[in-house]
């Protein structure tokens, strides 16, 4: 009898786990994942509703609801959460300030419009290229929550272009006439600002983060040129971003740092083409993430994972880890699927699956140089489609300056010759052990280009079953122990393969 109790018991776990296992959503993206990962869940919610218009907004597109957002909110929050329901209208507010087990949600025909008043955005510590600085509030923002979302089928908008400077050559005619009429100063005759504040903070700026500044006065003399990420969620955990339209936003559109448990699933994330660090997400220094059948079209990197720059990400050591995409699609952008450059806290454990790429500057695009320091490694990359790649499907650029893979190739810029090596230490970057599977290209300039550095070689990369339609073949420059098994390059000009100062370039 107590045998078969036993055996009873036995066939119930399974049984039990069985049906766990087949009720999870995300259960196929899961299958044969190369390294161990939680399962990433939505977080749940009390069922309680409170609804914006009931705090006195209107959603006419002018009247301003900062103070209706908050109070709806705080009431939430003080009894214990649930969702904040967004009606259809245009609801014209300042910066939204999240608290934990507050559901922000938009419903069908929802406009949540972040008014441009910079006014509105005080200057807060924070996390931007990497740097510990100050920029100003982002327009939604939430720091050290539970269970925190943004979810529904309505949009956010940034009202972004009130705020990032514009290249003349990037835009077309009636959009740089139309954007110059507002006023606002020139750095150069085709390079615009918005305020004279913006183009004081570019000169004194290092990538978009100003140096040696030390009283208040002198951060408020350049507050207007302090443009905030939209979505800022700083060391929260079970974040959930669903079904929303983001776009047009100030800087980055979506920022979660030091975050874990981060579920991304079914957004639109949007920018201009020609939108100045426009980036779709950054996901920073966070661990356990799952993005899935989600679409970017943005000006800068569309899916990027980042860990902190130089001495203060080093200081910071948190690795960006256990990372799944799939099912995802990048219009525009500088790369599709990006690595870096600010990934001094290393970059590890991370799946890239059955993504397209329609016209991305560059489709791989691993990115960083020597003083960052960090590993970049367990990467493994299965199912990639792209098409009208302007420069190579893949590439690793350990001399990163700032500049897109286009505009480098714009300006002539040329790989540099043969490069002394530096002594190995902390701050040398390092790329390994990365699998690129099964991926087609249709149309680039460049099959594949891996430019690395003496010093610390690009190691171990794994390329199968690929196939490159392009005018010019591979360059592989200072990489070792790259192996390529069924890699198919038709390229119509000059050498099938090129490879300078390395070891072990297996075709």
């Amino acid at each position: 009898m107590t045998k078969q109790l036993y055996v009873i018991a036995a066939v119930c776990l399974w049984l039990l786990s069985a049906c766990q296992s087949s009720t999870y959503k995300y259960e196929a993206v899961y299958k044969d994942l190369p390294f161990d990962m939680p399962r990433v869940e939505a977080p749940k919610f009390p069922d309680r509703k409170v609804n914006l218009a009931d705090f006195g907004a209107v959603g006419n597109g002018e009247e301003l609801c900062t103070a209706a957002f908050a109070k709806a909110i705080d009431v939430l929050a003080e009894k214990g959460g649930g969702h904040l329901i967004v009606p259809a209208g245009v609801w014209f507010t300042g910066p939204i300030v999240l608290k934990s087990n507050i559901d922000l949600h938009l419903e069908k025909g929802a406009v949540i419009l972040f008014s441009p008043d910079v006014d509105l955005y005080p200057l807060v510590e924070t996390v931007f290229e990497g740097l510990d600085t100050r920029r100003c509030q982002s327009p939604v923002s939430g720091r050290n929550l539970e269970n925190v979302a943004i979810t529904g089928e309505g949009a956010i908008d940034g009202n972004g272009h009130y705020w990032r400077p514009l290249k003349r050559e990037k835009v077309t005619e009636g959009v740089w006439k139309q954007t110059i009429a507002r006023g606002g100063v020139y750095k150069r005759p085709t390079y615009w600002f918005p305020y004279p504040q913006t183009l004081k903070g570019d000169t004194i700026s290092n990538m978009n983060v100003p140096q040696n500044l030390k009283t208040e006065e002198e951060w408020q003399s350049v507050r207007h040129f302090l443009r905030p990420v939209m979505v800022s969620l700083i060391e929260c955990k079970n974040v959930w971003l669903q079904g929303v339209i983001f776009q047009n936003s100030p800087a980055w559109n979506l920022h979660p740092l030091m975050c874990e448990n981060v579920l991304i699933e079914e957004v639109q994330v949007r920018n201009p083409s020609y939108a100045q660090n426009g980036d779709g997400l950054d996901l920073e220094s966070c661990k356990n993430a799952l993005i899935v059948n989600s679409t970017f079209d943005v000006g800068d990197d569309g899916i990027c994972l980042k860990s902190g720059k130089d001495e203060d990400g080093r200081r910071r050591g948190r690795v960006c880890e256990n990372v799944v995409v799939d099912g995802c699609t990048v219009f525009k952008g500088h790369g599709g699927f990006v690595v870096g450059s600010e990934m001094s806290g290393g970059v590890r454990n991370v799946s890239v699956s059955n993504c397209q790429f329609l016209g991305t500057d560059v489709g791989l695009r691993f990115k960083s140089k020597r003083g960052r320091g960090g590993v970049v490694e367990n990467i493994w990359i299965r199912n990639i489609a792209m098409m009208d790649i302007p420069t190579e499907p893949i590439t690793f650029n350990l001399y990163y300056g700032g500049k897109s893979a286009v505009e480098v190739l714009e300006s002539g810029e040329k790989v540099p010759a043969k490069v002394e090596p530096l002594p190995v230490d902390e701050t040398t970057p390092c790329f390994r052990n990365i699998h690129v599977k099964n991926l087609v290209c249709a149309g680039a300039r460049r099959a594949l280009f891996f430019n690395g550095i003496p010093e610390m070689p690009i190691d171990g990369i794994v390329l199968e079953d690929i196939d490159i339609t392009s005018k010019l073949g591979a360059e592989f420059i200072y990489s070792k122990n790259i192996s390529m098994k069924n890699v198919n390059i038709r390229n119509t000009e000059g050498e099938k393969i090129v490879t300078r100062y390395c070891e072990g370039v297996e075709e």
